[in-house]
């Protein structure tokens, strides 16, 4: 059996890199999976395909819910449908996010609000609906928010996605302490470098990549997989007794790499 067996789950923004591999990984685990896309329906047809196919109980259940995380209108819809599908809802996985790359001077407000809007406005907005279910059926749940290094390292020219990241740590530990008296655990995720479609320009460039994995210290960067089995190991029973924390899978970088060698004193 499973670790999330029977469990139903909330995916955002999963229909490639790290949230389809958690969608394939929580049906592994024996998850009903909701896959949310923002587009078009055909947006979540390969993650579907790749869900049934690691399913691993004939009795498991998936659905596509279409939704825009930085439309308030919009969530409250998808959770209509995940919770009209499923009947109820254990877990979600705040996982849809964006980010626009600009020196900092430079950037229009209008970039700066879309980005907030989807990965902080969005997280909080689908965070709130799960609590509103979670609270009002009395026996506990789970949130995840898939963060980043950029919680605590610093990312220039990526300004309003490192804002994002650092409210994500806040928005993790605020709601982890408010609502654990009801049985609901929020953790956060930080992940480092990943083979992901939106890493692609330094993951096809031999000298970008070197450069990159320069700087882990486990020497390479992560693939979505490894993410994905941190996610279910927290929203698992063996993470019972952990609430408010980012568990940063990183490979080290958030060790302060450059000081492998003893250059200070």
């Amino acid at each position: 059996m499973g670790k999330l067996e029977g469990k139903n789950v909330l995916i955002t923004g999963a229909t490639s890199g790290i949230g389809q591999a958690i969608a394939v990984r929580f049906a592994q685990e024996g998850a009903n999976v909701a896959i949310n896309y923002r587009g078009e329906p055909q947006e979540a047809q390969l993650t579907q395909a790749m869900v049934r196919k690691a399913r691993t109980s004939a009795a498991g259940q998936d659905v596509a819910v279409q939704g825009d995380v930085s439309r308030e209108d919009q969530v409250q819809e998808m959770f209509r449908q995940v919770l009209q599908s499923f009947g109820s809802l254990d877990v979600l996985v705040n996982n849809a996010g964006i980010q626009i790359q600009k020196p900092s001077h430079e950037v229009e407000m209008a970039d700066f609000d879309r980005v907030l809007g989807v990965n902080l406005r969005g997280a909080f907005m689908c965070a709130r609906e799960a609590l509103r279910h979670f609270v009002s059926r009395g026996r506990g749940g789970v949130i995840l928010n898939n963060s980043s290094v950029h919680e605590i390292i610093p990312k220039p020219k990526y300004v309003s996605y490192s804002i994002s990241k650092g409210g994500m740590e806040n928005l993790t530990r605020t709601l982890a302490l408010e609502y654990a008296g009801l049985g609901i655990r929020v953790n956060a995720v930080g992940p480092g470098a990943v083979v992901t479609p939106i890493n692609k320009a330094w993951i096809d460039d031999p000298k970008a990549r070197q450069e990159v994995c320069s700087h882990i210290p486990l020497g390479r960067p992560a693939s979505a997989d490894e993410i994905a089995g941190v996610f279910a190991f927290l929203a698992s029973n063996d993470a019972s007794y952990i609430t408010g924390q980012t568990i940063f899978a990183c490979g080290g970088l958030t060790l302060y790499p450059e000081f492998r060698e003893a250059w200070s004193s």
